[in-house]
């Protein structure tokens, strides 16, 4: 959020925001992330609701309850709907896999950071903090 603010690009949203996809799945990412240009598109009466948009970048973190394959489905729903950059965090694996907008996927053992590339530049997580 700090980086978000700082950087003035885009809004951050909490888990707590629900997106309707193209396909009609309504997901709220952990985290997610989305162009101010994408954001005032909308009208006022859109960004009440559960519109149909998606953001450019989400973060699922893996809980000791999730099952690593649903996320892992989850994150390709992400990327096959237009999300341009994806994170799944798996805490207890020490693990962050990375989906990309051309379908690549890069598993990422035990790194001190992430970075958020084309999409978010400049961002830079610490996941150490994570694990």
């Amino acid at each position: 959020d700090n980086w978000s603010e700082n950087d003035g690009t885009g809004i951050v949203f909490d888990s707590s925001t629900m997106f309707t996809l193209p396909n009609g799945s309504k997901r709220s990412p952990d985290v997610s992330w989305m162009s101010k240009a994408k954001w005032n598109a909308l009208s006022p009466s859109e960004k009440s609701r559960f519109s149909r948009i998606v953001p450019d970048f989400v973060i699922e973190l893996r809980s000791p309850t999730d099952i690593s394959s649903a996320l892992e489905e989850k994150m390709a729903e992400y990327i096959e709907n237009g999300v341009r950059l994806g994170w799944l965090i798996d805490p207890m694996k020490k693990k962050v896999r990375i989906y990309r907008a051309n379908g690549e996927v890069v598993i990422l053992d035990d790194p001190e950071t992430v970075s958020g590339e084309d999409v978010l530049p400049g961002f830079v997580l610490d996941v150490k903090q994570l694990w």
